[in-house]
């Protein structure tokens, strides 16, 4: 309707009292909290082991506009284009201060302050612009370079490597220098003032990012191609609903902070440092896990991306295998084969957990990994990120390490993994983690069909210990215990058992998903972490449930803190901030839990669900083979349409697709730019039986 708030934008008139929830504005490469002086660089750390931290940055663009004159304030977050922007309404001018992370030039932050009389006046109007900024960092030994056409310049290294022997980052800062105070002059209407900072490892690409910047200012390009590069990611995606605004906000702002994490779609390099739980903008000393990455950039964050941008899946794919070597080492270290991700994860790869027990003991990290990399394969048969792009690395290393990390029980003749922590961190040394075995047993299939693939002889051991793992399960009670010795009804800390029917697919009757879903839910902390609530509310979608669904859902908007949607990781604004992987569980418990899609090998299933309030869901450019399918939910129907494009991933023609209805076993071909609407029932999306893809 006419009129109606864009719920895209976020507007207050106030700032958040805690500052934590200031908005971050990233761009894969660079995250900064607004006003906030210290910001942080993807792949720049230091500290060794276990005391490796994101480096710290100081910021430039750490200034507030202050004002002598009364003015009304007001601030807004624009997810359309990624510009935050305070807003100054006086009765002589308005000022507006726009800051970005420029989303296609990555080295590139900014500042740009416009000025507009409000009544016709002799009288100079100034404004003061507030800096804290000093250029010094704890992390980031600093010197003065020379100026660089006008920009000052600062570089430095950090000051202690990742492991004894590796390399500190270089870190180079150019900034246009910012005055005190800005004037509109007397005859001037309006005036507008930009201010770029420039953030590389190297003084080549500092200068020539600056160059690139003062290029951009001169030809008044800056703001626009930014702006056209977040139009580009929205235009591959969207998720929206229709009943909630409150759920389509939060969706919104889940979407954008997620993909404000990973690179631009353009950007080829190599340079991507993976995904943390708080994001670029934090992981300083002791803050949002050190800024390292976990298993919930695999499980938790991933999946809702993947669906969408296969080019920003392959991205964290790569960072995966840019760490082989330190996996190897981590193997080696705990005395087994292949290779062993690290609990936590910086730039080698090396475990940099702060505390051992999690390294030596949350293995199930490794089968993680090896789901992102089977789902990738699933969605775009792009069999090169295998073979040149060096996946299968990856995953036949991770086979061979659960080869020899498993114990053989000659009494009930199965394979067992003792002495691990599962996902539920409030149990360790425990035997036969359900959640671990099973991803062990998962990860060791998918080896063996890759290697099939690839025509690459596998050892047998891959097919013969995962039909033998034991997968925990109670007969008499009809569900899996958490792991051997489990007692039902001690206190879990997160989603561990419930993981089993979603991401994982476990195959198991719904009376058996019903129990493990009403005997783990009582009993999980309900301050445990924000991405738990949305895997029960899968688990209940699953089943027909959606109201007990929707109530799940519910639980995460406490931890959402206003007005700038950013999550927190505990529900009373406690832990890591800008918890992404709250995020994830959320996009994930609405795009997969709302929809029903499992990726499947030869498939997209769907079983969609609607409950009450939501009228409608609407999400874009689902990429499947090729192909970018919008589909639109409503309480009684589906209607799909395949977008009309020139070609899928790196140009290669797109596979023909079909529905298969699953009760009526109808099947609807689905051709480009015709949308196709059918009755809600659970089917599939699949090659059409003639359809030539590229070769597998």
């Amino acid at each position: 309707m006419a009129g109606d708030p864009d719920p895209y934008i976020f507007t207050s008139d106030t700032l958040p009292n805690d500052v934590r929830f200031l908005p971050p504005l990233a761009n894969g490469l660079l995250g900064w909290r607004v006003y906030n002086n210290i910001m942080h660089m993807g792949g720049v750390y230091n500290g060794e082991g276990g005391r490796c931290h994101r480096a710290d940055v100081p910021c430039p663009l750490a200034v507030k506009v202050e004002t002598e004159e009364a003015a009304r304030h007001s601030y807004s977050l624009d997810t359309n284009t990624g510009i935050f922007t305070h807003t100054l309404s006086m009765a002589s001018a308005t000022v507006s201060q726009s800051l970005y992370s420029h989303r296609y030039y990555p080295n590139l932050m900014v500042m740009e302050i416009l000025m507009v009389r409000q009544v016709t006046s002799e009288e100079p109007v100034t404004v003061n612009l507030v800096s804290s900024f000093t250029p010094k960092s704890k992390d980031i030994v600093f010197e003065s370079g020379p100026d660089y056409k006008g920009g000052s310049h600062i570089q430095g290294q950090t000051s202690t490597a990742e492991f004894p022997g590796g390399s500190c980052a270089s870190v180079h800062l150019i900034w246009k220098i910012i005055p005190s105070t800005l004037t509109l002059l007397p005859e001037q209407s309006q005036a507008r003032w930009g201010f770029i900072l420039v953030v590389a490892d190297s003084l080549d690409t500092a200068k020539a990012s600056f160059d690139e910047g003062l290029n951009l200012m001169a030809t008044g390009n800056l703001r626009s191609s930014h702006e056209k590069a977040w139009k580009e990611l929205w235009l591959h995606s969207k998720v929206e609903v229709t009943g909630s605004d409150s759920l389509c906000k939060a969706l919104i702002g889940c979407m954008f902070y997620l993909l404000s994490a990973f690179p631009s779609i353009h950007d080829t390099s190599s340079s991507f440092g993976g995904v943390s739980p708080g994001g670029l903008s934090n992981g300083g000393d002791g803050q949002d896990y050190w800024g390292h990455v976990f298993w919930d950039q695999d499980i938790w964050m991933y999946p809702g991306i993947g669906l969408f941008y296969p080019k920003l899946a392959r991205a964290v794919l790569e960072y995966r295998v840019r760490t082989v070597d330190g996996a190897k080492d981590n193997a080696q270290k705990q005395g087994y084969k292949g290779l062993k991700f690290p609990w936590e994860s910086a730039v080698s790869g090396r475990e940099v957990c702060p505390e051992d027990i999690y390294g030596q003991q949350e293995i199930h990290i490794n089968g993680d990994v090896t789901l992102a990399f089977q789902h990738y394969l699933y969605l775009t048969e792009d069999l090169s990120m295998f073979s040149e792009g060096q996946g299968s690395q990856v995953i036949w290393g991770v086979a061979d390490y659960w080869i020899s990390r498993v114990t053989w029980n000659p009494e009930d003749q199965q394979y067992h993994i003792l002495g691990v922590m599962p996902p539920d961190e409030y149990y360790r040394n425990v035997n036969n983690s359900v959640y671990t075995n099973t991803v062990a047993k998962f990860s060791l299939q998918f080896a063996a069909e890759l290697a099939d693939l690839l025509k690459h002889p596998a050892p047998q051991e891959w097919k013969a210990v995962a039909e033998r793992i034991k997968i925990p399960f109670d007969k008499e009670s009809q569900y899996h215990p958490e792991f051997d010795g489990y007692i039902k009804g001690n206190p879990v800390k997160q989603a561990d058992t419930v993981l089993l029917g979603y991401p994982l697919g476990l195959p198991m009757s719904p009376e058996v998903r019903k129990n493990d879903l009403e005997v783990y839910e009582p009993v999980t902390d309900p301050q445990g972490p924000a991405m738990t609530w949305g895997m029960f509310a899968i688990g209940w979608l699953e089943l027909g449930e959606a109201e007990k669904a929707q109530a799940l859902l519910q639980k995460c908007f406490k931890n959402i803190q206003g007005p700038f949607q950013v999550w927190s990781e505990s529900s009373d604004g406690s832990g890591a901030v800008n918890f992404l992987t709250g995020m994830g569980g959320f996009l994930q418990a609405v795009v997969f839990g709302y929809t029903g899609i499992r990726v499947q090998k030869d498939c997209l299933a769907f079983s969609p669900l609607l409950p009450n309030d939501i009228s409608e869901l609407c999400i874009r450019g689902v990429n499947y083979l090729g192909n970018q399918m919008d589909w639109l939910l409503r309480k009684e129907e589906v209607c799909i349409v395949v977008r009309q494009q020139a070609g899928g991933a790196e140009g290669v023609k797109p596979c023909d697709l079909q529905v298969v209805l699953k009760a009526s076993g109808n099947k609807i071909p689905l051709t480009p730019g015709k949308p196709v609407t059918f009755p809600r029932e659970p089917g599939c999306v699949c090659k059409l039986a003639s359809s030539s893809c590229w070769p597998l």
